[in-house]
């Protein structure tokens, strides 16, 4: 692209999260490509004062809105916020849900936020009992037993996942309200999973690696034996004999998440070390070169909805890649390559149009939360 570097230089300019002390130097690879040293990005009380700006702008926000649902009859016409009382902003349930995973997050790790006190308020008189029983008569009508299956599934069981990791009293007690819908997550897991004989291998919301991985998360921390050998089982069957995988097939325009790279995800959690590290020499062998650089998603119009997901797919990708680095020193030069493909979509997040801003900030905030965790 004949105006790269410019483009790189102001990004990196705009970047929050420290960006602007970046050093870029060019590392001699081959005669297409260039790789260029990103600095690590820091998740400080001042980005978290940022982001959380993100779900506190949609979460009580009705409209416009996304419904996802089939209507059973007439009785169905109703306001979004009479059958979801919980999850009716962010202009779809998904989103909703892991708009509170995001200011559940940010609280946890940084309660001196500026709007920490409002965020408390909003949990507590969102996240009641009586409320979940709403949302679980919903999820217990048998036409809506595949209802944001699975990607609404996942990051509902991230959400309680997250509560339950929080030493607080209010986290606690959300996440016991919660419960009686974490549960109906779990059984439709159990349910639909045997039946899944093929993988679904897209970049949006129904690609079964990305579900699976958050659900094995959960399954893990709850020492849910059932749920995790059932998707250890599952992930074998999808994923095991996978060779060589299209990389060069993605993006596709819509993506936000890599097919390619959600896979390794899951597969990175449920195989040895050593297993999935043969496994990975034959799924993507050229992840394993110091010299691999793999283009971030270029986004033409953050106003329209589905080609901002692309930034989702950087910060999708930067997860990823950040999983492998920590685990595997092998994998260590894929830490710039994330840092990278942060560079590029985290200087448009804030203040972004509704048509991203609803939603990116939970995905920015997973993959800075992948570099930083311990």
């Amino acid at each position: 692209m004949k105006n790269y570097s410019l483009l790189l230089v102001t990004t990196i300019i705009m970047f929050g999260c420290d960006y602007n002390s970046a050093k870029i130097s060019e590392t001699a690879t081959n005669s297409e490509v260039a790789i260029k040293t990103f600095a690590a990005p820091e998740f400080t009380l001042a980005e978290a004062n940022k982001l959380i700006e993100l779900p506190l702008h949609c979460v009580n926000t009705p409209y416009p809105y996304k419904p996802g649902e089939t209507l059973e009859s007439k009785a169905d016409l109703v306001e979004p916020v009479l059958v979801h009382p919980i999850f009716y902003g962010c202009f779809d349930w998904h989103s909703a849900v892991h708009g509170y995973w995001s200011m559940v997050t940010l609280l946890q790790q940084f309660p001196a936020m500026n709007r920490a006190d409002e965020v408390r308020t909003i949990l507590k008189e969102k996240i009641t009992a009586e409320n979940v029983a709403i949302e679980v008569a919903f999820f217990e009508k048998p036409i809506n037993k595949s209802f944001e299956r699975t990607y609404g599934w996942a990051w509902l069981l991230k959400l309680s996942e997250t509560l339950h990791n929080w030493d607080d009293p209010m986290a606690n007690e959300l996440e016991q309200n919660l419960k009686p819908l974490a549960d109906i997550m779990v059984l439709r897991y159990k349910e639909f999973l045997p039946k899944l004989n093929y993988p679904i291998r897209v970049g949006e919301h129904a690609n079964t690696a990305f579900g699976l991985t958050m659900a094995y998360d959960y399954a893990k921390t709850m020492g849910d034996t059932e749920l995790k050998l059932l998707i250890e089982n599952r992930a074998r069957n999808f994923y095991s004999k996978d060779e060589n995988c299209p990389i060069g097939w993605e993006p596709g325009g819509y993506d936000f998440l890599s097919p390619c790279l959600e896979e390794i995800d899951i597969m990175r959690r449920v195989l040895s070390a050593e297993e999935f590290q043969n496994w990975l020499n034959t799924f993507f062998p050229e992840l394993a070169e110091n010299t691999y650089h793999l283009k971030v998603g270029e986004v033409s119009d953050r106003t329209d909805g589905k080609l901002v997901h692309l930034d989702g797919l950087n910060f999708s990708r930067a997860w990823v890649f950040y999983g492998l680095a920590k685990q595997f020193p092998k994998y260590k030069h894929l830490e710039n390559l994330a840092n990278e493909h942060l560079a590029y979509s985290y200087p448009n997040l804030v203040g972004d149009s509704y048509e991203g801003g609803h939603w990116l900030g939970s995905f920015a905030i997973y993959a800075l939360n992948s570099l930083h965790d311990k």
